[in-house]
């Protein structure tokens, strides 16, 4: 039988990223797409508690797929999607993307992409979440279809441990084949904000964020190094965050 796989995102339902995701995994297995009805980019791991959530089935990928937009999270569409859509069916692999930017180093924390997946790791099913390091609405994903599927058939194949996922970024497309992939560590880069002020038409202001990422790890093993030399890179991420060093040095504190 086709493996059954959950498709989410973060841009939402309308996205270019998605749609090529869709297709790809079209060619591997039976899938559902759950995502939601607007944009959700940056938004984490953050779940609905205080509102409903809305769940219409829509067209949007044709008639062979089983789609819904959803008023919710990135982590929403999977909880839903899991317990309410597909209840009582074994889902084999979860997808989230493809993001249209980077989640490379610490914006892993910040993803509604990669929370998509986590969330469906912190389920017990296996999941990836895909990236493209361009913002472009109308990016260039052509060169992403041969990995997506290599790397999704190596998880299904061999599986992932529970409470791990993947989080694979690929470089922009450019003239330059891609040099292959490297399994690599998170950077450790940090987002050095700026804040523009501005003025409403009633004269008070507003703030814009901007910023730089910089990367402050010497390891050369990277994600950041990965695409920088034009490779795909997949970092295993738990959703786990306790230093287990740390926590043996504290336990002999005088607490």
């Amino acid at each position: 039988m086709k493996p059954l796989i959950l498709i989410a995102n973060d841009d939402s339902i309308y996205s270019k990223g998605i749609r090529v995701l869709t297709e790809i995994m079209s060619e591997m297995g039976e899938v559902v797409v759950v995502a939601p009805d607007t944009h959700q980019s940056g938004m984490g791991h953050a779940i609905t508690l205080g509102e409903p959530l809305r769940v219409v089935k829509t067209n949007d990928f044709g008639d062979h797929i089983q789609s819904y937009k959803c008023s919710g999270t990135p982590a929403d569409c999977v909880k839903i999607g899991k317990h309410q859509i597909l209840k009582g069916r074994k889902i084999d692999l979860v997808v989230s993307g493809i993001n249209h930017g980077s989640n490379a180093s610490i914006a892993v924390l910040y993803s509604g992409t990669m929370s998509a997946a986590i969330e469906a790791a912190m389920e017990g099913i296996p999941a990836i979440g895909f990236s493209l390091c361009d913002f472009a609405s109308d990016a260039d994903f052509s060169h992403c279809h041969d990995y997506i599927i290599k790397i999704c058939q190596q998880v299904l194949v061999h599986g992932l441990p529970k409470g791990l996922t993947l989080n694979v970024n690929f470089p922009a497309h450019s003239s330059l084949p891609l040099q292959g992939i490297k399994v690599v560590k998170q950077a450790n880069a940090i987002f050095r904000e700026r804040f523009e002020e501005r003025k409403d038409p009633y004269g008070k202001p507003y703030y814009w964020m901007d910023g730089d990422l910089h990367n402050e790890d010497l390891n050369n093993n990277t994600d950041l190094d990965a695409l920088a030399e034009n490779y795909v890179s997949i970092v295993p991420v738990k959703y786990d965050l306790t230093d287990y060093d740390e926590l043996k040095q504290m336990q002999s504190w005088d607490l």
